[in-house]
């Protein structure tokens, strides 16, 4: 991916942020969609010295591409879906899963929760060529009015039990009373469970377990689905 072909806020955007870290294009095909994410190559530069192994709330995590997010991306991309379909995706980091669904087709709304995040949305939507994706500052402890949306997603984004509460509130202001939500997590992730215990209140939830094969090891993916009770 060549940064001069961007667009010219999104290149200004680029070079903003390559002054300030070191950062590399890296392609990820999505069956027949391909995308261009723009990813931070040195932990360090945003760390700043600390040590995530000690507090891991200090960690960023949009930085990564997680498995689930290709796991929940790959899902996706095989879902029907009406034409002109709403999708936001929560805790969007990187976005993989809400532009693969926009390069479906659906009408896309990725969002996080600083600035430089939704830059590195804009910079990605831009150079996967995809126009049909906005962007949006969402705060799920003080969360906006809203319009509603036909699918949510999210990966990997329960890793607070504090923000279970402000999250399950996020989804009654966003989710069409017909609507679903899908969310990816490792399936070691223990925050998993007791949310989805909590959100049963609210939703038929399903379970689907994803294998997703590596150099490293396999790592099993937990897809769920929540639906609203009527």
């Amino acid at each position: 991916m060549d940064p001069k072909t961007l667009p010219a806020l999104e290149r200004t955007l680029y070079n903003n942020i390559k002054n300030q870290y070191t950062v590399t294009f890296e392609p990820l095909k999505i069956r027949e969609h391909k995308l261009q994410l723009l990813k931070i190559t040195d932990l360090e530069q945003i760390l700043g010295g600390k040590d995530p192994l000690k507090d891991v709330s200090t960690f960023p995590f949009w930085i990564r591409l997680w498995e689930s997010a290709i796991v929940l991306s790959e899902f996706i991309a095989g879902q029907q879906h009406a034409e002109g379909a709403t999708l936001l995706e929560l805790g969007a980091g990187l976005g993989a899963p809400g532009l693969t669904a926009a390069a479906a087709g659906f009408q896309v709304t990725l969002s996080d929760y600083e600035p430089m995040i939704l830059d590195f949305e804009r910079i990605n939507a831009a150079a996967s060529n995809l126009d049909n994706v906005q962007f949006a500052m969402l705060d799920w402890l003080n969360p906006p009015e809203m319009v509603q949306y036909d699918v949510i997603v999210g990966a990997e984004i329960l890793f607070r039990e504090e923000f279970f509460e402000p999250l399950l509130g996020v989804l009654r202001r966003a989710l069409k009373p017909e609507g679903v939500v899908y969310l990816a997590h490792d399936i070691k992730r223990r925050s998993l469970e007791p949310f989805l215990k909590l959100a049963e209140k609210e939703y038929h939830v399903s379970a689907s377990p994803r294998k997703l094969r590596s150099l490293d090891e396999d790592k099993v993916i937990l897809l769920n689905r929540l639906q609203p009770r009527r």
